[in-house]
């Protein structure tokens, strides 16, 4: 990169660190740290929550599969089918949650169940986002040291320096605000990139046939991890695990300033995640024809550890050989803005589920001392997963999916519990949580026992077994269930969106068939 690449790269981070102190001077609770006063407008929240599924990783990866991976193509479009769906379905499940007034999302099952429940699900998040969080770290980190051509180590404190500092200042005001001027930055890359890649192949992007199927002949019965039924319907549990009670994400749902703009930022991120993802997708093809036309642009790829071309770096790769001086540091700022985005919420919400899940119960404190200690696991979190981030590579080098596996094995029996506290009562908590094991000793039988079913099928079968055994267990013990009914008049909307979010698919997936 030229200086004036790395003056634009130091100028944005410049930016975010002046926003965050600037941001963070109002700040004087808790609740103003993880939640910004519940006072952030709906559109600025779905922004953010898309900015988090934006990830450098993304990014790099979906234009890498569609545009250079064996069998790949714009069938990853399906992978995004269930999405508005579960959208759909937190729409109608969102209001008691925020109506109870909880920071973190676990206080419900507390509420509601028992102490233990909240205790056992906010112990599952910390564990599993911290170490989805190193890992993240690590393949990020790994890319940009590769791009700025600096060590690991620098890229390292680059990218975590900024990211831990702005967090610590500007807490959650400043996570959304950054998120959306880095989505908007992102976003205008992407379309930057697709008219100079448009220009230089004669817009010879869908001229293969087999690139631009979005849903083919593979349903998944036969033990694909990735076909069309595991996507949908495995697919719709796990983003619904994964939207509602994953608190790095419901925490952008909570700070909403009413019931319905929490609602509107699930409406929009059904809405919009589709045409952000095709975008992706779109550059994915548009570098598979720029490749096709220029056959030394694959021969020059870095290469992996296996001697392979990685096309990860197929993007990046491309900026800085067709891009302006200048321009280069525009798309660099965009990947570390990616990057970013997916972090400091993870890290703010880990500190948020250990104060208000496993401190605040315990002490009492001020709205000073509760601000001073969010500060200080903040930082804890953010070293805890920099020093995790430098084990990866020792671990496993499929640690990735290895996560994505034992997720899947607690998301539905998570989404269980959660659904049994908002929509039934009278359940006490040794049913609740006698299936929420169930459900994890059954996707655990699969793993074990049936390897050739689809780890997506987990999410699907230990929410369904750990449901079927609260009813058997309210059943047997003829303890009286009822339905929460404050549940019924947010049904009309959810139906709605569902519509919506369904009718928009179906026309981006006509245009694209259409090619």
């Amino acid at each position: 990169m030229h200086l004036i690449d790395w003056s634009v790269v130091a100028l944005y981070l410049a930016a975010m660190l002046g926003l965050a102190g600037w941001l963070g001077r109002r700040q004087r609770s808790g609740g103003d740290y993880f939640l910004a006063g519940r006072g952030m407008a709906s559109g600025s929240l779905a922004a953010s929550t898309l900015a988090t599924q934006c990830s450098t990783n993304s990014l790099l990866g979906a234009p890498a599969f569609v545009g250079f991976t064996v069998g790949g193509g714009m069938v990853w479009l399906q992978y995004e089918l269930a999405v508005p769906l579960a959208m759909a379905a937190l729409i109608f499940l969102i209001v008691p949650a925020r109506q109870m007034g909880v920071v973190s999302i676990y206080e419900i099952l507390e509420l509601r169940l028992g102490r233990e429940s909240r205790v056992i699900a906010s112990g599952c998040f910390l564990l599993f986002r911290a170490v989805a969080t190193g890992v993240t770290i690590y393949g990020v980190t790994l890319i940009l040291s590769q791009l700025l051509g600096v060590d690991y180590v620098i890229a390292v404190l680059l990218l975590m320096g900024v990211t831990l500092l702005y967090d610590l200042l500007g807490g959650m005001r400043a996570v959304v605000i950054s998120d959306l001027l880095q989505l908007i930055l992102l976003f205008i890359t992407v379309l930057f990139s697709l008219w100079l890649l448009g220009e230089a192949t004669d817009w010879s992007f869908f001229s293969v046939t087999e690139r631009t199927t979005v849903i083919r002949n593979d349903w998944g019965v036969d033990g694909q991890d990735y076909g069309f039924w595991p996507m949908l319907f495995g697919g719709f549990f796990l983003y619904a695990a994964y939207y509602g009670c994953d608190q790095s994400q419901t925490q952008r749902i909570l700070s909403a300033q009413s019931d319905a703009a929490s609602q509107r930022v699930l409406l929009l991120n059904g809405l919009l995640r589709f045409p952000l993802v095709l975008s992706y997708c779109l550059l994915g093809l548009g570098l598979a024809a720029f490749a096709a036309q220029n056959s030394s642009f694959v021969t020059n790829l870095p290469l992996t550890g296996a001697g392979q071309p990685n096309f990860n770096l197929a993007f990046p790769m491309y900026v800085l050989d067709n891009f302006a001086p200048g321009f280069v540091g525009l798309v660099m700022v965009g990947l570390l803005a990616a990057a970013m985005s997916s972090i400091d919420s993870a890290i703010n919400s880990l500190s948020a589920a250990t104060m208000e899940d496993f401190v605040r119960p315990k002490r009492q404190l001020t709205d000073r001392q509760v601000l001073r200690w969010s500060r200080g696991f903040t930082l804890f979190w953010g070293v805890a997963c920099i020093v995790f981030s430098f084990q990866v590579e020792r671990i496993a080098p499929t640690i990735l999916e290895a996560v994505n596996k034992v997720g899947s094995m607690f998301n539905g029996p998570l989404l269980a519990l959660f659904v049994t506290a908002l929509l039934l009562r009278n359940v006490p908590q040794r049913f609740a949580l006698s299936g929420f094991v169930l459900g994890l000793l059954t996707n655990l039988g699969l793993a074990l026992g049936a390897p050739q079913v689809s780890w997506l099928w987990w999410n699907a079968a230990g929410f369904l077994v750990a449901m079927l055994w609260v009813g058997i267990a309210m059943s047997l013990s003829r303890v009286e269930i009822s339905v929460s009914r404050y549940q019924y008049p947010q049904l009309k909307m959810s139906i709605g969106a569902l519509g919506m979010m369904a009718a928009v698919i179906l026309v981006f997936s006509f245009v694209l068939q259409s090619f």
